[in-house]
């Protein structure tokens, strides 16, 4: 498998994941009428995260410079912004997909980036 493909393949779980957390926040029990606005909140960003990672990893190998460096910007945020949370097991797994996504990215920056 071509490490390209591999780059682009390697957006999607992440992009499964946040939109699992997303649905999963949407139907969290609280019985705080502000939670739930809260939770609807995260839910949503959950989400336009995951279409984010979605669309990154259909046209990362595009070779357009803006893509490469949205992605690169938006995986960093996925790792910077799970540890201001609670930190479990599943933030950790989510973290290290993404710094081998990251790190993916830049192994191969000069083949994706225009000369």
């Amino acid at each position: 498998m071509k490490k390209q493909t591999l780059l682009s393949y390697s957006f999607f779980p992440l992009a499964a994941l946040l939109a699992a957390f997303g649905v999963m926040s949407m139907f969290r029990v609280s019985p705080d009428p502000a939670m739930k606005t809260v939770h609807l909140i995260y839910a949503a960003l959950m989400m336009g995260d995951a279409l984010a990672l979605l669309l990154c990893g259909l046209l990362i190998r595009s070779g357009k410079a803006a893509v490469f460096w949205l992605s690169a910007a938006l995986i960093s945020l996925n790792i910077l912004l799970p540890i201001f949370d609670q930190f479990g097991w599943i933030d950790l797994l989510f973290v290290l997909l993404n710094i081998f996504t990251l790190g993916l990215l830049f192994n191969l920056r000069g083949e994706l980036l225009p000369q």
